[in-house]
């Protein structure tokens, strides 16, 4: 009989690779079929609102400025990026997303909200607060083990937080 920890462990390794899948296999056959996931994260990153720069976008995905050129090279072919000089400092690159960058970010928020919304319709009130509940205290323990192992405060970035930063950085 298998221990408490070794059926948790093994539960949090398939939802893990089964929600990554799911993502990658509904990109795969929808609109978005080009865009790879790596790069959707990307997008999310940049988020649907202002331009960012591609340091602080770097950061949030815990990259490295070269890495992200790489990948905002490809995203701009894709006609999904835009990417221009800031006009206060000519050093700094600004990007932002192409009305089809917008529709993919809130195409994959979607997919995430759809998801969350069917894991909990199975319950009653009582019982999805307290699965919400456990779920943030799994979420704070891992992320309390990501700053253990990288140093990091934030790796990486809700949209909602990098949106509220992008909108303070035009200030």
């Amino acid at each position: 009989m298998k221990s408490e920890e070794e059926v948790m462990s093994e539960a949090l390794v398939r939802i893990f690779e089964n929600v990554v899948l799911t993502e990658e296999k509904s990109l795969q056959a929808g609109y978005f079929s080009d865009l790879s996931i790596a790069e959707m994260h990307t997008l999310t990153a940049i988020g649907p609102y202002e331009s960012r720069t591609m340091t602080k976008t770097a950061e949030d995905l815990g990259i490295t400025t070269g890495t992200l050129t790489v990948a905002i090279d490809r995203l701009v072919k894709k006609g999904y990026v835009i990417r221009q000089r800031d006009t206060n400092d000519k050093r700094v690159v600004r990007i932002s997303l192409t009305r089809n960058g917008k529709l993919a970010c809130r195409m994959n928020s979607k997919f995430h909200r759809v998801l969350a919304k069917h894991i909990l319709s199975g319950y009653n009130e009582k019982d999805r607060k307290h699965l919400l509940a456990l779920v943030n205290e799994v979420d704070v323990y891992v992320a309390q083990q990501l700053r253990r192992y990288d140093g990091a405060v934030n790796v990486r970035k809700t949209a909602m937080e990098v949106a509220k930063d992008s909108k303070k950085e035009n200030e």
